[in-house]
């Protein structure tokens, strides 16, 4: 289920506040905790805080202290993406994001407000976050300053973007549009967006559009002198007060800020006698310029006024700080209840509220990406930390995985092999390996006569000897698996330095395949760029018949469901639905057959072209009432030399990681390494071994 909304603009100044406001309220009325969220947001001076976040948890009462509301600073991210460690800005706001998903119900997401450096970025990196976390987005734009085609195309261009990219867009949001054009942008909409996407068209608000007195005097740095009570007035309005005070009255209108210089006692005195007339309109506020301020007698003059309007004094000229005045942009602010109360009712009466939280709480993400992927294997690793044996412990990429996955402590590990040979690798790499880490050389080992004769007992009906049993258990893989099947390890990882063979033998020969099952295949997880999917058989099978094939896809699709991903198979085969013949095809036709028997709770498509099982409109094409075409995630190879081969293609030709393979079937986790795989891939697996241990046990 869908624990989060993503709120994105086009441009800075979108009025972006009011979508968050309103989904806050909309989403408290629906769900007992709902925090907030934002991955970037610029960088303030000692003591100052971003806007947005003090806004909604100070209003809205979420329990949140400000840090744990945002991830990174602009200043972070474009210094991180200008040395190519994005993955790291990314790895934080994942982090973070899903350490108040463990704390909430429902969490709003804001994206980034496109002002200062970095902002040619922030629109690919806005639909790179969504699609990261996993949430559908809600787009909001403003027609200020555009002709109808630019500002519908903008929106369309902006929801295709998304969209592109595997991100649902729930609601395209027209903001600050003239009420008389309302009507006409909404028709242009519903016209030119993609069906299915809800549409808003919010009109231009005066209260919204106008900066406070104390917006004003925050952005000049003056000096509030009077009237501090009433720096939340709206100003509508700016005039200078150069000219003789009875013509300036007459251009005085309602909600006016007074600019004049602080020595100009007309005008002041005029100004505040105004606002206190019923002949005149009120005014909001005076600004004295060029840093003067009143005479003492005229101070107390205004002292002694029933109502005194702000009344501020800033530095410069009257004619820099009007053109200040003029380039203040409003913004909505946590004690500034005026404007929080007038979006809360523009939301309510301009968003379609029922059908935006209809598809909020029922909306289900397609996949999820290889960052929250790898992200959700080390937490869940992390959560039951199980014990790991690793045969190959003098392998240089072996040792560092190991140090690495200590530092993150997502397993207890051994390493088999002469533990002064061990040690002297890790001096060569400078690396230091952490005390926790079991060191064990099989020959010295206490348990090695055990192993030896627990081997005998289980393999001596094969005509094996103790003293052949004794043979055997010197060697790495044996011992380490030995170690799997008497619980004194969770599972075993190898391959890096031996073959597939040799890591697995021993795993068929005494660990054995689990009730029910009767074949051991394997999977690869495929961290595609934007992606998760699992490729299956890749390595162990070579040419299986229809009911082998049927078992590998079973095995896979509950391997995919295990690490989070919803499996809808696709029995790959040259030919797509029953169009094809010849024994090739009839045989993925036989084993499509078999698993819907067997599994009817399955979704599965076979036989299916590869394009046809990943390509949307091709799916469509070949098979329209298909479960699966075009949104495979589960790819059930009909040999190992087409998968096998396929993988790496992939793998080679796109950058894609390959996780695996993940043996699948035996009773207890044993897990083969390629003999060219990196630190990172010994790491992933071990991870992966590590929940397969923990389900296990389950």
């Amino acid at each position: 289920m869908n624990k989060g909304i993503y709120v994105a603009t086009i441009e800075a100044n979108s009025g972006k506040s009011i979508l968050s406001l309103g989904l806050m309220r909309l989403l408290l009325g629906k769900m007992a905790r709902v925090g907030y969220f934002r991955p970037i947001i610029d960088d303030y001076p000692d003591g100052k805080q971003d806007n947005h976040i003090a806004t909604i948890l100070s209003h809205f009462n979420i329990p949140l202290n400000y840090e744990e509301a945002y991830a990174c600073t602009r200043s972070q991210v474009v210094q991180k993406t200008s040395r190519n460690r994005e993955d790291e800005v990314l790895d934080t706001i994942i982090q973070k994001y899903k350490d108040l998903e463990s704390r909430f119900d429902f969490i709003l997401v804001e994206g980034t407000d496109f002002t200062g450096e970095g902002a040619i970025i922030e629109w690919d990196f806005n639909v790179l976050l969504a699609k990261n976390l996993g949430i559908p987005t809600v787009i909001l734009s403003t027609g200020v300053g555009k002709t109808l085609e630019e500002f519908v195309n903008s929106l369309a261009l902006a929801c295709d973007s998304f969209r592109d990219k595997g991100v649902e867009v729930l609601m395209v949001a027209a903001n600050k549009i003239q009420p008389e054009n309302r009507q006409l942008v909404l028709d242009q909409m519903h016209a030119d967006l993609p069906e299915g996407v809800l549409t808003a068209a919010i009109p231009l608000n005066p209260v919204l559009g106008n900066p406070s007195m104390r917006e004003i005097a925050d952005a000049l740095g003056g000096e509030v002198l009077f009237g501090a009570r009433h720096l939340d007035k709206q100003v509508a309005h700016f005039g200078v007060g150069a000219m003789q005070l009875r013509n300036y009255l007459t251009h005085l209108v309602e909600a006016t800020l007074v600019i004049t210089p602080g020595d100009r006692a007309d005008i002041i005195l005029g100004a505040l006698q105004a606002n206190l007339s019923t002949n005149y309109p009120s005014i909001s506020g005076i600004i004295l310029t060029g840093g003067l301020v009143p005479e003492e007698t005229i101070i107390r003059l205004i002292e002694g006024l029933s109502e005194v309007v702000p009344i501020v004094s800033v530095q410069g000229g009257t004619f820099s700080v009007t053109n200040r005045i003029g380039s203040i942009q409003p913004r909505i602010y946590a004690g500034n209840t005026l404007k929080i109360e007038q979006s809360l009712k523009d939301f309510s009466a301009y968003v379609p509220e029922d059908a935006l939280a209809e598809r909020l709480v029922t909306f289900r993400a397609e996949g999820i990406t290889p960052r929250m992927f790898q992200y959700n294997l080390l937490k869940k690793a992390q959560s039951d930390v199980k014990h790991i044996v690793l045969p190959e412990g003098t392998d240089l990429r072996v040792l560092r995985a190991a140090v690495e996955l200590a530092r993150y402590q997502a397993v207890r590990l051994t390493l088999l092999g002469r533990p002064e040979e061990i040690r002297e690798k890790a001096r060569q790499l400078q690396l230091e390996l952490p005390g926790e880490i079991q060191l064990l050389d099989p020959r010295n080992a206490p348990q090695f006569e055990e192993y030896a004769i627990t081997l005998y007992e289980l393999r001596k009906h094969k005509n094996m000897e103790l003293t052949m049993a004794q043979d055997l258990m010197s060697d790495v893989s044996y011992f380490g698996t030995m170690m799997v099947h008497k619980g004194h390890a969770d599972g075993m990882v190898s391959g890096a330095a031996h073959t597939t063979q040799h890591t697995i033998r021993p795993a068929l020969q005494f660990i054995r395949t689990r009730p029910g099952v009767q074949l051991v295949s394997s999977v690869f997880f495929m961290c595609l760029p934007d992606r998760v999917t699992v490729f299956g058989d890749c390595a162990i099978n070579p040419n299986p018949d229809a009911a082998e094939l049927a078992e590998i896809a079973i095995s896979s699709a509950d391997t995919t469901a295990s690490f989070g991903i919803e499996p809808r198979v696709a029995m790959l085969s040259y030919s797509s639905g029953s169009s094809g013949q010849g024994a090739d095809v009839d045989r993925v036709r036989e084993a499509t057959r078999l698993v819907r028997e067997r599994r009817p709770d399955l979704k599965v498509e076979g036989p299916i072209q590869y394009d046809a099982a990943v390509d949307l409109k091709v799916g469509r094409s070949k098979l329209p009432d298909s479960e699966v075409a075009g949104r495979a995630t589960v790819f059930i190879f009909p040999d190992l030399n087409t998968g096998n081969n396929t993988y790496k293609a992939v793998q080679r030709e796109t950058g894609a990681l390959a996780i695996g393979p993940v043996l699948q079937g035996l009773n207890k986790p044993v897990n083969d390494l390629s003999r060219g795989c990196t630190e990172d891939d010994i790491f992933n697996t071990v991870v992966i071994t590590a929940i397969q241990a923990q389900q296990i046990r389950k």
